[in-house]
């Protein structure tokens, strides 16, 4: 299962560069497209921050602190033993999207971000939604599977 979510990342991370290559060709150079007046707006953003553009020009920190994060979740990946769908789904999920981030700002030097909804104020990409989308189900897991995952375990182990 570890090598299936591997194989989700590079995907997840292959779609996102795909759409931030299609960004940057066609919305680039309008700047702002309406999907759904009102409520989904494509907006080309450069994104030099983290969430919120906080820290902004902090290129280097962030690429340091994506590489370490991504390499404890590919060792939890493959080392922690209380894994379920949720928790494999979240590292593959949540490596993916870091990943296509990442690429953004190691080459460009700012992540490219192009989705717009009225009532959330920051714009996001695809990949944001893939690391929210893991950070969730991680957290679903932490809070109702993980004790009894790690009860099943440890019962496992004694058998």
């Amino acid at each position: 299962m570890p090598f299936l979510m591997i194989g989700l990342a590079v995907l997840l991370a292959a779609v996102d560069q795909i759409l931030k290559l299609l960004v940057v060709q066609f919305l680039k150079p309008v700047g702002t497209v309406a999907l759904i007046p009102g409520l989904l707006n494509l907006t080309y953003v450069e994104n030099r921050g983290a969430a919120f553009g906080i820290l902004s020009n902090q290129r280097w920190l962030f690429i340091v602190l994506t590489c370490l994060l991504m390499l404890v979740i590919f060792f939890l990946l493959f080392r922690y033993q209380n894994h379920t769908i949720l928790t494999f789904l979240a590292c593959g999920l949540i490596l993916g999207g870091g990943v296509g981030n990442l690429i953004d700002r190691i080459w460009m030097g700012y992540v490219i971000d192009y989705i717009s909804v009225s009532f959330f104020p920051p714009v996001f990409n695809f990949a944001d939604c893939a690391v929210v989308i893991g950070t969730a189900l991680f957290v679903i897991h932490v809070i109702f599977f993980a004790e009894r995952a790690g009860v099943e375990h440890v019962e496992r182990r004694r058998r």
